[in-house]
């Protein structure tokens, strides 16, 4: 299941509307299949993994990282019929599919067909790399990752705006990375109209995986770029369950002000600037007890000279 969820990786911010699902086909100990939701969202996982392990897969266990999908479609088959009509002896499934069109209802009919079914199998870590279809699923609007890169001392630029470049060329190679991650990536307007930036991937092989650019604020954006006045007009962006917000120091307070933040990442370089640029405005925040508990870190590590931490967001549900 390991395996199949770094698979599902590989289609985050290219399989949207449908979630980056991953699966694999064991039979006798051997991946005989693999598969990964393709861009646009099809083929489906499944049909790709099927496809490859052909009559290897009668009698073989899937792993999946989301329930096969049970509603029909123009654009495919239901996975669960794939998985049958295959042979499939044992489905494991991580994650329930929270979509009511199929919610449970996958499950039930494999079961039905004699099919051995076992779910809930590394069903966090699932979640977390879907983490934008569910967040869409159940909140109705994408997952936000704020990207920071900083000083020691929390600036992000000189006093007169100078900020190339803070971090080093690794750091900067992660970013895009990251990028390439996301379906769409957002700006305010003053660092459109200060900076002119690309907001493209510029990693070897990964060009194509430039996500849409969005500019926060009022204006004429640049050509291709998508305008959204708030950070709540999230919800209304098609095909988009993933946003990465760079810049600037408002629109990452305005994120954090209404609270829109999933995950934080936050590149700090070994450097004191002093008086400079503050890497987010004013939150809101009235009292400082309120400012704790609130993120836990997932990961850190370095970057050439650089740290990057990574924090998430704690939330009831």
């Amino acid at each position: 299941m390991a395996t199949a969820i770094a698979l599902s990786g590989r289609g985050r911010g290219l399989s949207t509307p449908n979630p980056n699902v991953g699966c694999l086909i064991v039979r006798d100990g051997r991946i005989v299949g693999r598969g990964w939701t393709q861009a646009g969202g099809r083929p489906h996982a499944e049909a790709q993994a099927l496809q490859e392990a052909v009559d290897r897969a009668h009698g073989a266990t899937a792993y999946v990282t989301l329930e096969p999908c049970f509603h029909f479609s123009p654009r495919g088959p239901r996975c669960v019929d794939l998985l049958i009509r295959a042979g499939i002896a044992r489905v494991v499934i991580a994650a329930r599919d929270p979509d009511p069109r199929t919610d449970g209802q996958s499950i039930a009919l494999l079961q039905s067909r004699g099919i051995r079914v076992e779910a809930g199998l590394m069903e966090m870590e699932a979640r977390d790399a879907m983490a934008g279809f569910f967040l869409r699923q159940t909140t109705g609007r994408p997952h936000v990752t704020l990207k920071l890169a900083l000083s020691l001392d929390g600036r992000i630029a000189l006093a007169d705006g100078s900020s190339r470049w803070i971090t080093s060329t690794a750091a900067r190679a992660h970013t895009h990375m990251e990028r390439a991650r996301h379906d769409a990536i957002l700006v305010g307007a003053g660092t459109v109209r200060a900076d002119s930036p690309r907001l493209d991937v510029r990693l070897a092989g990964l060009e194509n995986r430039s996500p849409q650019p969005l500019m926060l604020g009022s204006g004429a954006p640049p050509q291709g770029w998508q305008v959204i006045r708030g950070p709540q007009e999230i919800s209304e962006l098609s095909c988009v369950d993933h946003v990465m917000v760079e810049g600037g120091a408002a629109t990452a307070a305005a994120f954090l002000r209404a609270d829109l933040v999933d995950r934080l990442l936050l590149y700090r370089a070994p450097i004191l600037i002093g008086t400079g640029r503050a890497s987010i405005g004013d939150i809101g925040l009235d009292r400082l007890e309120a400012a704790h508990g609130r993120w836990h870190l997932q990961d850190s590590r370095m970057l050439g000279p650089d740290r990057l931490e990574v924090y998430l967001r704690n939330r009831s549900a």
